[in-house]
């Protein structure tokens, strides 16, 4: 049975070979969408690896005496937006902990680097960057130290009595401590189990169309293969025979297409490396395959695809005549509902009981997504009948009745040919409305806000005492581009806002804001922008009043130095010469470039999304076609003898088009306004906001996606005047 089945297979003619073809072609696209989400889950364990040595004064020294000990000190340091990791190392023995990725320590007045930062360096003016770094480069630091190819490191040698200065830890030894294991005093990384669970989720969202395209691949031609595997059972064949053929098929286009899922993921993952899940590229080499990864996708697809085969013919095991005995199948029930409305009800609850824990949010808010996701799937078809009896009771024309019943008498079948699009459209829909909201309000502001361009340097008591204005450097003033330098005092009124400022200091400035009629002294954040950054603009924004004398300003401590710039050359230099003159403490940045992190990552999940849309739409088109033609040739008899009867091919036309077209809108206004519920009740309990509108490329997107679907539908009606004439009624 199995070398008939082979031939059956690769020789069963040009619908044989279309059908194979269709289906290893939808297995290549899944298998090379999942391996491409196991590599990347792989990749994330490879980054967090190569962060570990700068987690190192997480973990205790060692108790040892007698041990040489380095001595460690990491702080981020900024340029032009970008973080850069600054390590300042030096050695109480020879015997001291080298980091990984360079060959000795720096000696005090030496330095490596990253490649990215060496290129860094002499593209940049020194004043701007590299007089920040007292010594001179020596070497560059190994990929063995570093997460990323764009990562800016630097490894700086300095005395031990400078770093116990500086505040500098005495450590035993480089630890190799994964973000996903620290606790707490981690300096960069992710946590593994939150992106493997979004990057899970992403798989989700771009497998399940192809699962989607892969059934209705495997329904190609349904009713030509029923009706031959039951001329087999009427001549003699039994089940069991029937089963080895079809899993036979089943397994050959699995296997191919697995087969060719393993070449396109090779073929694309050089461009998956470049795409910044974490926030930084990967290297080629982290997208890689465990054998466990490569053994589940070799063995578990085409395994999988003997299964669906066998569902998808339990029809003709039954009896070889349950072929030509069609019934209409049983509605859909309203208990389809119910995990979409527990999915809203568990978002819901949670609006005012955000959990306390990261795991806790984490999956608190994406179950409540997926059991919506689930909801949606489940439902679709027993909307689709609701909506089609509806359609029904108000037909005013033939192929509008026609159509609405179709759609009543096997809802299933209906939303499944629209079924892919859910996915792109919701996880769009949540992601849009999320991300937009919250960079509205938490977002990096704007690069010529006052929150861009005012860099600040914060001197906190633990750094050591405060700075006296003559520590000031006088030359930030002479910079070209620097508008103004102002200093922050401390604020004495534990009741009010840390700094204080004269309202004569703010009137001069005109961009800070401004105090309220009669005020002589303010009271505001430690770098004049700090939480008020969205609110402030130019002099709109009215400080507090500060019970404080204009002559007891100047005996508070200073608080910050705020500098005021109109490009970022000036803005850099200016850093320079903070970093230069206070080498303790945090360096100075905007509260902009403090913000960046957050904005920058959910500007990153927008891209994931969007990368959803993007794959999912064509794949769902796909689906769609192939169902719509596929449709067409198991009705083409029916239509035949409609056409005979004197029903116009115009009108046939428009039964095929609205039986697409309905379950299509319905699907898409269901799913976009599920999205934003979604989004806006994860919102609420997450951040306390509501949600807001999406900007015009959301909008263009959803409408591009919808009218390519409409436009894939018209393509496959010129096919109904080809496959309905009467020869069809003829010769079935």
């Amino acid at each position: 049975m199995i070398r008939l089945a082979l031939r059956l297979t690769l020789s069963g003619g040009r619908e044989a070979a279309t059908r194979l073809l269709v289906i290893a072609t939808a297995v290549a696209l899944g298998v090379g969408m999942l391996l491409a989400t196991l590599a990347g889950m792989n990749a994330v364990d490879a980054q967090n690896q190569r962060y570990g040595w700068l987690n190192t004064a997480a973990v205790p020294a060692s108790p040892d005496p007698s041990a040489d000990r380095l001595w460690w000190m990491i702080r981020e340091d900024f340029h032009r937006g970008r973080s850069i990791g600054r390590v300042e190392v030096g050695s109480s023995g020879p015997d001291a902990p080298v980091p990984p990725g360079i060959p000795r320590l720096p000696a005090p007045g030496e330095f490596y680097v990253s490649p990215a930062l060496a290129d860094l360096l002499r593209a940049t003016p020194a004043a701007e960057l590299g007089d920040r770094f007292p010594g001179r480069e020596v070497g560059t630091i190994g990929q063995a130290a570093l997460p990323s190819p764009d990562s800016l490191l630097i490894v700086i040698g300095r005395t031990p009595a400078d770093l116990e200065r500086l505040g500098a830890q005495r450590v035993s030894q480089i630890m190799t401590t994964s973000p996903s294991d620290c606790r707490s005093g981690c300096y960069v990384g992710i946590n593994r189990d939150g992106m493997v669970l979004v990057l899970s989720v992403v798989a989700a969202a771009l497998l399940f169309p192809v699962l989607v395209f892969i059934g209705t691949a495997t329904r190609l031609a349904a009713a030509r293969r029923e009706q031959r595997f039951a001329a087999m059972r009427l001549l003699g064949a039994t089940p069991r025979q029937i089963t080895v053929i079809s899993a036979v098929e089943s397994t050959v286009a699995a296997a191919a297409g697995t087969l060719a899922g393993f070449g396109v993921f090779l073929a694309v993952r050089p461009g998956l490396a470049v795409i910044p899940f974490t926030g930084e590229r990967f290297f080629t080499a982290d997208l890689s395959l465990t054998l466990a990864d490569v053994l589940l996708v070799a063995v578990g697809i085409p395994l999988g695809a003997v299964v669906a085969s066998w569902l998808a013919l339990r029809r003709v095991q039954i009896s070889p005549l349950g072929v030509s005995r069609r019934v209409t199948p049983k509605p859909p029930r309203a208990w389809r509902l119910v995990p979409l409305v527990v999915g809203v009800a568990e978002l819901t609850y949670f609006v005012g009981r955000r959990p306390p824990t990261t795991n806790g949010q984490l999956t608190a808010y994406l179950s409540g997504f997926l059991l919506i996701l689930v909801g949606l799937l489940l439902a679709g078809p027993w909307l689709t009948m609701v909506s089609a009896r509806l359609l029904a009771a108000r037909a005013g024309r033939p192929a509008t009745l026609i159509a609405a019943r179709r759609l009543s008498d096997n809802p299933r079948a209906g939303f499944r040919s629209v079924s892919g699009l859910i996915v792109a459209l919701f996880v769009t829909s949540v992601a849009t409305g999320t991300i937009t909201t919250y960079i509205a309000n938490r977002g990096e502001p704007p690069t010529d806000s006052v929150a861009a361009t005012s860099l600040s340097k914060w001197f906190r008591p633990e750094d050591g005492p405060p700075p006296t204005a003559a520590q000031i450097p006088a030359a930030l003033a002479t910079v070209p581009g620097v508008r103004s330098v102002t200093l922050v005092h401390r604020n004495p009124d534990p009741h009010g806002w840390q700094g204080v400022i004269t309202c004569a200091e703010l009137d001069r400035l005109q961009v800070y804001g401004s105090c309220p009629p009669g005020a002589r002294v303010a009271s505001v954040t430690d770098d004049l922008v700090g939480m008020r950054a969205f609110d402030l603009t130019n002099d709109t924004y009215v400080w507090e009043a500060a019970d404080l004398d204009l002559a007891d300003i100047d005996r508070q401590p200073i608080l910050s130095v705020v500098v005021d710039t109109t490009d970022r050359a000036a803005f850099e230099r200016a850093r320079t010469m903070l970093v230069d003159a206070f080498p303790t403490g945090r360096f100075p940045a905007s509260t902009a470039e403090w913000a960046s992190s957050s904005a920058r990552a959910f500007t990153q999940f927008q891209q994931l999304a969007n990368v959803v849309t993007l794959a999912s739409l064509p794949i769902a088109g796909c689906s769609l076609a192939m169902s719509v033609a596929g449709g067409l040739s198991d009705r083409r008899r029916p239509f035949s003898l409609l056409r005979l009867t004197g029903v116009r091919l115009r009108t046939l036309r428009r039964v095929v088009a609205l039986e697409t077209v309905a379950p299509l809108l319905l699907v898409a206004a269901v799913a976009i306004a599920m999205g934003f519920l979604a989004a806006h009740l994860f919102l609420r309990a997450q951040l306390g906001y509501p949600l807001l509108a999406p900007g015009p490329s959301y909008y263009l997107l959803v409408a591009g996606g919808l009218l390519a679907s409409l436009g894939i539908v018209a393509s496959t009606l010129p096919l109904l005047g080809r496959v309905t004439g009467p020869e069809s009624a003829r010769n079935e």
